[in-house]
């Protein structure tokens, strides 16, 4: 990987108590994966700091390598990655999601 892919990744994680990867940004989501969990951040009513991948190839394919993870969209809380947009929606219904949330004093 990119060392300043790396690093931008990082920065991002590290400045953004919550973090959401995504295509597009959260008032204009290029997928309806990144509007799911954009909107379910909304509807929890947290800051979050929208990255847009698709502005950057690099950081696109950058990102799915920092993680492990295939796809975008990518959720980190407090340095942790949380997971892609079905395991955010699963842990938004099953209340998983505030109790993370309220345990890092977000919400």
């Amino acid at each position: 990987m990119d060392p300043q892919v790396k690093e931008q990744i990082e920065k991002e994680i590290n400045n953004n108590k919550i973090c959401l990867f995504m295509k597009g940004t959260p008032d204009a989501p290029q997928c309806g994966f990144s509007m799911a969990v954009a909107n379910i951040l909304k509807i929890l009513k947290v800051e979050f700091k929208g990255v847009n991948v698709l502005e950057n190839q690099n950081l696109r394919e950058g990102i799915k390598t920092f993680s492990e993870w295939p796809t975008i969209p990518q959720l980190y809380i407090n340095k942790e990655f949380v997971g892609g947009c079905d395991i955010v929606k699963e842990m938004y219904e099953n209340g998983e999601l505030k109790e993370v949330l309220k345990k890092n004093s977000l919400i």
